[in-house]
């Protein structure tokens, strides 16, 4: 490493390479609870039916109960498998990756005006890789001792 880091720099690097891997993690839940709600909504909304209009108007559970409705009774089954709570998982991904990105935010801007203070220019601190930068931390690669 030919630049300046200091201590301080090359711990905010890792915790940052730190996020990045939980928001990779992050992606592939969200991903995967995407795919499940699209599966769910399929499930749900296979196709216009007549008995359709049952459950529109509130029937769909006495059509269901009689046999008539083989539309209304998927749907009641798929809600009484938890397709409902496909919709909170997607919610509560998001709302993760949402709070993630803004300690992603505030860390970087820590690291940016750090890296700065040691001579670098914005533009290499706003380009600097945080897993090089995180392994100066692991390697004590750092110059100034801060």
């Amino acid at each position: 490493m030919t630049r300046e880091v200091s201590v301080r720099a090359a711990t905010l690097a890792a915790r940052l390479a730190s996020l990045f891997v939980s928001d990779s993690e992050i992606v592939v839940r969200l991903s995967e609870a995407q795919r499940r709600l699209l599966s769910a909504n399929d499930r749900l909304w296979s196709g216009l039916h007549p008995d359709a209009f049952g459950v529109v108007y509130g029937d769909a559970r006495r059509v269901a109960v009689g046999g008539e409705s083989a539309i209304a009774a998927g749907m009641i089954d798929a809600l009484r498998a938890g397709d409902g709570s496909r919709k909170l998982e997607y919610r509560s991904a998001c709302e993760e990756r949402r709070q993630l990105a803004f300690d992603v935010g505030e860390l970087s801007a820590q690291l940016i005006e750090e890296l700065c203070a040691a001579g670098w220019s914005e533009q290499a601190a706003r380009c600097a890789d945080v897993n090089e930068l995180a392994g100066a931390a692991a390697l004590g690669d750092w110059q100034d001792g801060r």
